[in-house]
């Protein structure tokens, strides 16, 4: 590119400036590789795969704060990569008499969870959408942020209990 611009001067009767040749040679940014490769990098470091957790004793409330959070990643041109929810987490809470084992009453009381993956997204991005999830997060919501674990893609899946059955007849026949 250099050479070409030195063979442009020198046709016009110009003496080549040494600005205009480091110039040429400057703009391309590495010497082997072309200057596209740059222009589609990012300035802004991006992060890996984060899980966007929230949990909730109450559902209606958990589902709205979750289409909240997918209005919000879609006005901010933030893609999801992967949505999904976990069966409830029921527990089964028993109040005493006072200085009695006889039980007073009886509470059941479950836990909803809601699980998002973002992944390709500017810590800048990240950042603005944690606080504006943290501003909007109702009361009795718990919201988790975190880096996206293959284990949680295990706990997502609910075993088949006849399919276990089977496969440990197989193994029962195979010996």
């Amino acid at each position: 590119m250099a050479m070409n611009l030195i063979k442009q001067i020198a046709v016009l009767g110009q003496r080549p400036s040494l600005g205009k040749v480091l110039s040429a040679k400057m703009y391309t940014g590495k010497l082997y590789e072309p200057d596209y490769l740059e222009t589609g990098k990012s300035k802004v470091p991006m992060l890996p795969s984060i899980n966007i957790q929230i949990k909730g004793y109450d559902y209606p409330v958990l589902e709205s704060y979750q289409a909240l959070m997918y209005k919000l990643a879609n006005a901010m041109q933030i893609d999801v990569d992967d949505s999904w929810a976990l069966p409830a987490q029921v527990f089964k809470i028993e109040k005493f008499k006072t200085r009695t084992t006889v039980i007073e009453t009886k509470y059941d009381l479950k836990i909803f969870e809601r699980n998002m993956q973002v992944s390709e997204i500017s810590t800048a991005k990240c950042s603005v959408l944690i606080r504006v999830l943290e501003a909007a997060l109702p009361q009795g919501v718990t919201l988790n942020v975190d880096v996206f674990d293959p284990a949680l893609e295990k706990k997502r899946y609910v075993p088949d209990k006849e399919l276990l059955d089977l496969k440990s007849t197989l193994e029962n026949l195979k010996k």
